[in-house]
């Protein structure tokens, strides 16, 4: 009998949700929830409008071609600004990592403008490069950089100092300790920068657009639908900005789990 019971502890409960649906369950919520307190009129505000409002002007804005436009500029001010700033970032936070003179002599002066917050950035930015693309990629590249640049200073600088002195003693050369120790060693994190920097640098595409109004962007549009409080505008905005968001993350997560796949599931993971 304690045997059955043993056993019958060890399997694994059954959920009544499907593994790969569980992250869908509060955003079907949400819908439910919002065409509920529409189709009962629990709330009579303007700002409140219908699930059926806003699929029919994501089809119209679909059909038109300016959801394209808007997401495609979008789009590429943003990844034109990741590509700069993880580059940059890249760069920047090896060259902390491996020399001590460089660190001295710059890291201060780096750990000072990092405290600066991104959006104090916005002036000085639209003076030197306008209001257009040029300001908006910039401004991205900021946003992408301080992430890249800290977690690959952290990621050098936290390799075991036991695997350095193994690497002595088998008489790794320069090439061979940087690729076989600190790089294997120091890519979760920098992987991990290059995740953040993706995430920011979206966010920061919107917060551009927002405050350098000029040009063509998903943010412009939000802007567009609450200047003519066109609340079904504004909505189908947000919905495409938190997918277009989501699916950024996604991809980084599975290239990040390819690259990394060497290190194998934590332990940590249930």
């Amino acid at each position: 009998m304690a045997r059955g019971q043993t056993l019958s502890a060890q399997r694994p409960a059954r959920h009544p949700v499907p593994k790969a649906l569980r992250g869908w369950v509060i955003p079907a919520g949400l819908l439910v929830l919002w065409w509920t307190a529409f189709h009962f009129g629990w709330s009579s505000s303007a700002l409140l409008v219908s699930p059926a409002a806003v699929w029919e002007r994501a089809l119209r804005y679909t059909a038109s071609g300016e959801l394209k436009a808007a997401l495609g500029a979008s789009l590429w001010r943003n990844l034109a600004g990741f590509a700069i700033g993880a580059t940059g970032g890249l760069v920047f936070g090896a060259a902390l990592g491996f020399s001590r003179l460089f660190e001295r002599a710059v890291g201060p002066s780096f750990h000072t403008l990092k405290q600066i917050s991104l959006f104090a950035w916005i002036p000085l930015i639209s003076v030197w490069f306008g209001l257009g693309d040029a300001a908006k990629v910039a401004f991205l590249s900021l946003a992408a950089f301080f992430p890249v640049v800290l977690n690959t200073f952290e990621g050098i600088r936290s390799v075991p100092r036991e695997f350095i002195e193994v690497a002595r003693v088998l008489r790794f050369d320069r090439r061979q300790m940087l690729t076989r120790v600190v790089l294997p060693s120091a890519s979760p994190s920098i992987f991990a920068g290059i995740h953040l920097a993706l995430i920011y640098a979206w966010l920061a595409t919107l917060g551009a657009e927002y405050l350098l109004v000029a040009g063509v962007g998903i943010g412009n549009t939000m802007i567009d639908g609450r200047e003519h409080f066109e609340m079904d505008l504004v909505i189908f905005g947000v919905i495409v900005v938190g997918l277009v968001g989501f699916t950024l993350n996604w991809i980084a997560t599975r290239v990040e789990q390819r690259l990394l796949a060497w290190r194998g599931r934590s332990v940590a993971q249930f």
